[in-house]
C-alpha cells in the first residue's frame, strides 16, 4: 500500500495511493483509519512531509562501496565495522517532495547529495531481535541527507553539517509490503545519474539496524531510520535538481538554492 500526505483545498490529510489518484482517509496510518470516499488527481494535490518524527537517526558508511571510496580518499584500507554507526537528526532538517534545499551563505561549495532508503517505525520497538525486527517496521520512503563536507571534516558535532534547515528532504510517500532487503536506489542530479545501487547491499540490512538501535534507544511509531549511502557523492550548486529514485516508492525531488 502507497500512502501520502497531501494538501488538497486547504485540508491536510493522509490518503493511500491508487494509480494517477490519492484517496483520502479518515485517521492515520499508524495508528486508526478507515478508508474515505474523496479522490483527488495526484498531479493536483501538495505533496507534504509523509510524518514528523520526534527525532530521527541516520546509519553511516552502510555500503562497502562508499566505505571503501571513503578510505581511498583518506589513503587508508577500509574498515568495515562491526556494528552500525548511528547519528541523530533534527526535525528542523526535514522538508517535502519539491521543496528547496536551502544552503546556508557562510557554507562552502562541497555540499552533497546522499540519496537513502529509509525506514519508518510502525509499533513500539524496545531491544527486539533482528529475527523480530520486521514487526516493527510501518513502512520504507526515500531521503536524501544532504552534507557540507567541509564543515562534517572541520566540526568535532555534525549538527550544521547534516542537520542544517532542508539539509533532510524526506518522502514522497510511505510504502508497504515492500520486499525492502532489494530495492533498486538511484540518485540523479539534473537528470544524470550519479548513484546506483540495490540495497541488499547494505552493510548492515534493514532488521539488523532496527534492532541495534532499539538496545539503546526505544523507537515510536512514526521515527524514522536513513539507511546509509551508496557510492560516490559529488557537489551540487544552485540550481541544481536532485532526484532520488527508489524502485517501488517513486522519486523524491528537490531544489538546490543559496540564501
Amino acid at each position: 500500500m502507497r500512502w501520502l500526505k497531501f494538501t488538497a483545498a486547504g485540508k491536510t490529510s493522509w490518503g493511500i495511493v491508487e494509480g494517477d489518484n490519492v484517496i483520502a482517509v479518515n485517521g492515520d496510518p499508524l495508528s486508526e483509519w478507515q478508508r474515505g470516499t474523496q479522490s483527488h488527481a495526484l498531479k493536483g494535490v501538495k505533496i507534504e512531509l509523509p510524518l514528523i518524527p520526534r527525532t530521527f537517526y541516520c546509519v553511516g558508511l552502510n555500503y562497502l562501496k562508499h566505505l571503501k571510496e571513503a578510505a581511498d580518499k583518506a589513503g587508508t584500507v577500509p574498515n568495515v565495522p562491526d556494528r552500525p554507526e548511528i547519528g541523530y537528526r533534527a526535525q528542523n532538517a526535514l522538508i517535502a517532495h519539491d521543496e528547496d534545499v536551502v544552503i546556508p551563505a557562510s557554507a562552502t561549495e562541497k555540499i552533497h547529495y546522499e540519496g537513502e532508503l529509509v525506514v519508518v517505525i510502525g509499533k513500539r520497538a524496545q531491544n527486539v531481535t533482528a529475527a523480530d525486527a520486521p514487526k516493527y517496521i510501518f513502512g520504507v520512503t526515500a531521503g536524501n541527507d544532504i552534507s557540507e563536507r567541509d564543515w562534517q571534516r572541520a566540526d568535532l558535532q555534525w549538527f550544521r553539517a547534516k542537520a542544517s534547515d532542508t539539509f533532510g528532504p524526506l518522502g514522497p510517500m510511505i510504502v508497504t509490503g515492500l520486499n525492502y532487503g532489494d530495492l533498486l536506489l538511484q540518485t540523479r542530479v539534473n537528470g544524470e545519474v550519479l548513484q546506483s545501487q540495490r540495497t541488499k547491499d547494505l552493510i548492515f540490512d534493514v532488521p539488523a539496524i532496527v534492532s541495534y538501535i532499539s538496545r539503546y534507544v526505544t523507537l515510536e511509531p512514526g521515527d524514522v531510520i536513513y539507511t546509509g549511502t551508496p557510492g560516490t557523492t559529488k557537489a551540487m550548486k544552485p540550481g541544481d535538481v536532485v532526484e532520488v529514485e527508489i524502485e517501488g516508492i517513486g522519486i523524491l525531488r528537490n531544489k538546490i538554492v543559496k540564501r
